[in-house]
């Protein structure tokens, strides 16, 4: 049995393992692949104490620093599927038929975005369709983009894209925007910005890189082209939570509750960080450092047992 079982290997897992490692904590992470939501990203510029990386190489740069420590069990390409609570122990089961024991549960499972489930917007992932503006949006400098989305998510996007962007298209499906009206009026002032109500994205166009998106206008019914170069889509995200939604609580959106100053869920014997938790600021830097505290207090607690 292990003292510890890491679900996830994006920034925070392989954090948590990384200082889970070096504090001799008995330990296993499981996770599909390294390096979480970051991998379709062609360019992060800004992880911390590396100018640009794509998202492929900060995967196998996490998983290099996690595999180089010692007493650290590592399987990937496979997921958690369920987990039970004896009481005293966690039997977690994965989608490969897998069956592990473990004392504590460490979640950094993530998220996953929201999609318009359109034509082209698979075969664009990382040629022009992005899904988080706060690591793309320098890519796309002198460029014309669309939003869609006008939530805060969207607005935030847009905000980001300002200093770069040449030409942004805000698409909101109803007729008025559902973020907020303060961060509304801030970016609206810009003449970059043009906002298309009751514009339902129907195409997203292009071969190589995206070259333009097809939108319905859902008074008229008429089907309109933009011509652009870029789509960020900005219609929310949904937490990987629900293999442990019975035994810890989850906010409205399915995050995990957690106290942020130790990451400690609802459950005694259950952390989490990152896109999964109900952190503020969904972001790379953000998972890792909250991994470390997570680590920390776990430490601690499996020093009064």
């Amino acid at each position: 049995m292990y003292d510890l079982l890491i679900i996830g290997g994006g920034p925070g897992g392989v954090a948590a393992g990384i200082y889970a490692a070096r504090k001799k904590i008995k330990s296993v992470l499981v996770t599909d692949t390294f390096g979480g939501q970051s991998l379709v990203s062609t360019d992060i510029q800004n992880w911390v104490g590396t100018k640009s990386v794509s998202g492929f190489d900060l995967g196998k740069m996490l998983e290099d620093h996690l595999r180089a420590q010692e007493d650290m069990e590592v399987i990937d390409g496979d997921l958690v599927e369920s987990v039970g609570d004896e009481g005293y122990k966690f039997i977690v089961k994965t989608k490969n038929g897998k069956t592990l024991e473990s004392r504590f549960l460490f979640i950094a499972s993530g998220s996953r975005r929201k999609k318009l489930n359109v034509p082209g917007e698979h075969e664009l992932d990382g040629k022009g369709v992005a899904y988080c503006s706060t690591c793309d949006a320098p890519l796309f400098k002198n460029k014309v983009v669309a939003v869609v989305g006008g939530g805060n998510s969207g607005l935030e996007a847009v905000g980001d894209l300002l200093p770069y962007a040449s030409k942004i298209y805000l698409l909101e499906y109803s007729d008025s925007v559902k973020g907020d009206p303060v961060t509304f009026e801030r970016i609206k002032k810009s003449d970059k910005l043009a906002v298309i109500f009751n514009a339902q994205t129907s195409e997203i166009l292009g071969d190589k890189l995206v070259k333009g998106l097809k939108y319905k206008d859902r008074q008229s019914g008429e089907t309109k082209e933009l011509a652009l170069e870029g789509v960020f889509i900005e219609i929310g995200a949904l937490p990987n939570s629900d293999f442990v939604k019975h035994l810890v609580e989850l906010n409205k959106f399915g995050e995990i509750v957690v106290d942020h100053k130790t990451q400690k869920t609802s459950h005694p014997r259950i952390w989490a960080v990152g896109d999964v938790s109900d952190v503020l600021y969904k972001q790379n830097n953000i998972s890792a450092g909250d991994a470390v505290k997570g680590i920390l207090n776990i430490y601690e607690e499996l020093g009064k047992n």
